[in-house]
């Protein structure tokens, strides 16, 4: 049963398909394009492809605010493409994985266009309305500096209508059975077209109470997330839902259960801003107190680990000299922030493109606790337009080749945007010319990938910080069925010298090999290791050697 976790082991890879890779040369990705690039996506090594939503949209907000929930937008293809989509991915041993977003949906969205007309329409109830205006109608914003209000007033309904996000994004009426009903209607007609899960978002908003008469902080209602596993179990048992939930270590066991009923997985957030804490300031102190905070959970429950993803890097839970430390070293100007707790672009350019810090930084990544998760193009090293508006300047295109429009589309003029000039251009930035050099971010990153998976101890195991006497190295091992991997990163531009047991006793501990090199390293007489670091260095290694590589019993 346990290995029928596959989660537990596998590395996830986000795109969108409209910036993906355009077939039919109307200057949009569609799904025909995208089967064509999975064997590129089975060579990089990935086992499982997240879609941000794909549904008939006016994409006001990046198909976030979705007009119906059972079709394809036209832009992309068909139904038929869709699930001709899912069959070539399943041939390819890749799951599919597709944004849930119920929270909300379209204001053109035929139930809400239904409920604005007529009070006495059988979707009235499926929005949270108020005869009166609400007196906090201008609090809780989740878009803080672009969004005024979260109630706006209906004309047509003559009164005013509840939205966390957007106002032309009316909130749906979770609390209404009717609507929870919808929900889990959509998710078994979705598992009936092939997809092996969603990433559910915003989930403490779905699940919150709505409603004018909410005062402070409204009360989350978790046994509808039970509701939502339950479904998934009894239509598909090895489905998943992976959780966007920014939420406090102590409310973890709320989403994922004591029992691990509720979620299957959640995106790490107090990890995600503490890693990038220590990737500017070169401390790895608060990272090593994030893992200790989020090690508790469930056994068969996961964390998604991650760097940047298709929204802003959310910094709200730094403190405000971490955040300060993160924005002078990564997003100094105003351009480069976002609804004031966040950065928003891309990794490469946040790093300088300085090769040696990007693969430290997804050498990390790739070796925190959790399930790791990938954006489509920082495989390359893609880089951001600023010039676009709020998160869609790290939403371009994805990049091919040096040939025209980055080999993305044939259009005279794609719809999708494209970065063309700069060091992050297509034409210095692309995956054909990185596929042919060995020393490539993208061959490295497929190494590393493979490496990842063939180290099941990360995704199944049991971490223990490793005192490594710097402040600026890190060292994370991982224990599970009598074996053991250590990793070490230096935070530090600088090279040094760091010493540490292994904490596993001799004979076991006197031998570390590295997995990324095949270099030994054995204890010294007061059984330390003394290990050799570069500046942004870091090492994976095996400890025990060969036998314990052996030993280890498949995942």
């Amino acid at each position: 049963m346990i290995t029928d976790l596959w989660y537990k082991n596998a590395v996830i890879y986000c795109l969108s398909v409209r910036s993906f890779m355009d077939a039919d040369g109307d200057g949009i990705g569609d799904f025909v394009g995208l089967e064509r690039r999975l064997d590129y996506l089975q060579g990089l090594g990935v086992t499982a492809i997240w879609l941000m939503p794909f549904q008939p949209s006016p994409k006001r907000d990046g198909g976030y605010d979705i007009s119906d929930f059972y079709g394809v937008d036209p832009n992309y293809g068909s139904l038929g493409d869709f699930v001709s989509f899912t069959h070539a991915a399943r041939q390819r041993g890749l799951r599919v994985l597709i944004d849930l977003v119920v929270n909300h949906t379209s204001d053109q969205h035929r139930w809400f266009q239904s409920a604005r007309t007529d009070p006495r329409s059988p979707y009235r109830d499926w929005y949270v309305w108020s005869e009166k205006r609400p007196t906090n109608y201008d609090k809780g914003m989740v878009f803080p500096g672009v969004q005024k209000t979260t109630w706006t007033y209906d004309g047509e309904a003559k009164a005013w209508y509840f939205h966390r996000f957007f106002d032309f994004q009316p909130d749906l009426n979770t609390a209404n059975p009717e609507v929870r009903a919808e929900i889990l209607k959509i998710m078994g007609f979705w598992l009936e077209l092939g997809v092996s899960g969603f990433r559910m978002d915003a989930v403490p908003f779905v699940i919150a109470q709505k409603g004018a008469d909410v005062k402070g902080e409204p009360r989350e209602q978790f046994d509808m997330l039970r509701d939502f596993r339950e479904f998934l179990q009894w239509r598909r048992g090895d489905a998943i839902i992976l959780a966007e939930a920014n939420v406090l270590p102590k409310q973890d066991f709320d989403y994922f259960g004591d029992d691990a009923d509720r979620m299957n997985m959640m995106f790490n957030f107090q990890v995600n801003q503490a890693t990038f804490y220590a990737l500017a300031a070169g401390d790895a102190g608060p990272l090593v107190k994030a893992i200790a905070k989020t090690k508790p959970r469930p056994f068969s429950c996961q964390w998604g680990t991650f760097l940047r993803n298709h929204d802003e890097l959310d910094l709200g839970r730094l403190t405000e000299r971490q955040r300060q430390a993160v924005f002078s070293a990564f997003g100094p100007d105003k351009d480069m922030q976002l609804y004031d707790r966040g950065i928003r672009r891309r990794l490469a350019p946040m790093l300088a493109g300085d090769p040696r810090r990007i693969r430290l930084a997804y050498s990390l990544m790739l070796s925190l606790p959790g399930t790791p998760v990938l954006r489509y193009g920082d495989e390359i090293g893609m880089g951001d337009d600023l010039s676009l508006k709020e998160r869609e300047c790290a939403r371009t295109a994805m990049q091919w080749t040096a040939e025209r429009h980055g080999g993305f589309s044939r259009a005279d003029k794609p719809s999708t945007a494209i970065i063309a000039d700069g060091a992050y251009g297509f034409t210095h930035v692309n995956v054909a010319d990185q596929r042919h050099d060995p020393g490539s971010l993208l061959s490295w990153m497929q190494s590393m990938v493979r490496q990842r998976k063939e180290a099941p101890e990360i995704g199944w195991g049991d971490v223990v910080p490793v005192e490594t006497g710097n402040d600026a190295v890190l060292g994370l091992r991982y224990d599970w069925r009598g074996n053991a991997v250590l990793c070490l990163h230096n935070l530090a531009s600088q090279p040094l010298e760091v010493r540490f047991a292994t904490g596993i006793p001799a004979p076991e501990g006197t031998l570390l090999v590295d997995l990324l090199t095949g270099n030994r390293n054995e204890a010294e007489a007061d059984g330390e290791h003394c290990i050799f670091m570069e500046g942004y260095g870091y090492h994976w290694f095996r400890v025990g050697g060969l036998d314990a590589l052996l030993k280890r019993q498949p995942a």
